[in-house]
């Protein structure tokens, strides 16, 4: 009894697995779990959150078909995401390489961030004391921003 369901479990899951794209699939095995390894980091355009393995959006589908054309040819795995981010840019990737171009990116908020905050600080200390106050009114502001005593 107990083998008889992991048998089906098996059969269900070796099903799936050879529904996701039977005529697209590579005759080598090890090709075809080598490409797929690749789908994994590669994201899907449309979808922005998957890799192209998890989506089912046309373009993916294209990814998926260019990836194991590469493979076939017995390329790299550098070599197919180089390709890929010479034609898509490093949005490709579901991880990105560091360079320049993303460290601006990923640099930028925090900098007008920190300069927002910097501005900020600048314009509250030059505050010049309401022009409508009397003499008496402008001392008794100025001794409570310099030391905090009434």
């Amino acid at each position: 009894m107990r083998r008889a369901a992991v048998v089906a479990a098996l059969a269900g899951v070796l099903c799936l697995a050879a529904a996701a794209d039977p005529a697209e699939r590579l005759a080598d095995p090890v090709q075809e779990a080598h490409a797929r390894a690749i789908f994994q980091d590669v994201r899907c355009l449309v979808c922005q959150n998957e890799s192209i393995d998890d989506s089912e959006a046309p373009l993916a589908g294209d990814l998926r078909h260019v990836i194991r054309e590469q493979v076939r040819a017995g390329r790299s795995d550098p070599q197919i995401k180089q390709y890929l981010t010479d034609r898509y840019g490093q949005f490709v990737l579901m991880r990105p390489s560091f360079d320049a171009g993303n460290l601006a990116l990923w640099a930028g908020p925090f900098l007008v961030v920190a300069l927002g905050v910097l501005l900020l600080i600048a314009r509250l200390r030059n505050r010049q004391p309401d022009p409508d106050l009397s003499q008496a009114e402008a001392d008794r502001v100025e001794r409570l921003s310099r030391d905090g005593t009434p």
